[in-house]
Order: structure tokens, then sequence, then C-alpha cells
């Protein structure tokens, strides 16, 4: 059953007309899975990408070799690039990317402790950078990731509103 959180967020999407896109690394799919058990997921849930390996955010999304090496694949600068290249893969109203640390073994760092985990978002437009430290083992990491992810959503949802009036402005 998802949380709370991802419900009030597929809720207030399908309530605005708005449709998500993920591009997933360190959840590996499992937001996308969260927001497809909800009522609404029909109405919001687009779709979603697994790219778990740095091979396939090259390969599949074609984020540039020599940025996944100067930045490592689980970095804000990896993530926003996923997410603006998602744009292209699965048109949606807001676009999210999450990668990160769930597990040692990784690029982690003193800076970069496992727990670290980077989300950017698209929202018609506006671009939204999220870093987090989550403690605990992958399986709650994982989760608090979702919950985070939809929390973005939801703080910066008001602009669904928006658009709707700027479409009905310029109709």
């Amino acid at each position: 059953m998802p949380s709370q959180l991802v419900i009030s967020c597929s809720h207030a999407l399908a309530e605005r007309s708005l449709t998500v896109a993920f591009v997933e690394s360190a959840t590996a799919g499992r937001i996308s899975a969260e927001f497809s058990l909800c009522e609404d997921s029909g109405k919001v849930l687009k779709g979603g990408l697994v790219c778990y390996d740095a091979s396939l955010k090259e390969s599949i999304l074609r984020v540039p070799r020599e940025m996944l090496e100067r930045f490592t694949p689980e970095s804000a600068e990896v993530t926003q690039e996923l997410a603006d290249r998602l744009q292209t893969f699965i048109p949606a109203d807001v676009h999210i990317a999450l990668t990160g640390l769930t597990t040692p073994g990784g690029s982690e760092t003193e800076e970069k402790p496992v727990g670290t985990i980077f989300i950017h978002a698209f929202l018609k437009g506006k671009s939204v950078p999220v870093r987090e430290v989550f403690t605990g083992s992958a399986e709650e990491i994982v989760l608090k990731s979702v919950d985070r992810a939809a929390q973005l959503i939801l703080d910066e949802i008001p602009f669904g509103r928006l658009i709707q009036e700027e479409s009905s402005i310029n109709e």
C-alpha cells in the first residue's frame, strides 16, 4: 500500500489533471510502482524508466560519459540531466529524476555518504533540485526517497492552478 504522502500527491495531481513521469536509479522503479497502486494512477502516472546502472544513463538517456565521470552517476548534476532528458521520452506535466546511494560501494564520500539522495523535478519548465541524506536500511532509504519525491510534487503543485488559468486565458 502506498504511503499517505504518495496517495495525497496522486490525488492532487488528478484533481488538477496533471500527469507525472519518473526516471529512477536508486529507487529502481519503486516510485512508479507506488504511484501505480493509487486510485488515481490511471489519470496521473504516464510511466517511468529505471536506469540503475550508469551505462544505462548513458546509453538510454544519452547523459554524456564525461558528465558521469566528472560528477558521478549519483550527483545533483546527473540527476538534473536525467530529469531534463526524460522530458523528451515521456510527455507529462511533471518529470522527476532520482539518483543516490542506498548501499555502500558506489560513489560515497564523506560529503556524500550512503543515504544521500538527489531528486530533480521539472514542473512545466520550473526546475527544482533536492538533496537529502536519509538514514536506515536500503529499503528505508528508498521508502523515504519515494515520500520525499511525492512531497516535492505537493510542495510545488500550486503551479497546476496557474497552468490551467493561463490556458483558459489563452483560449
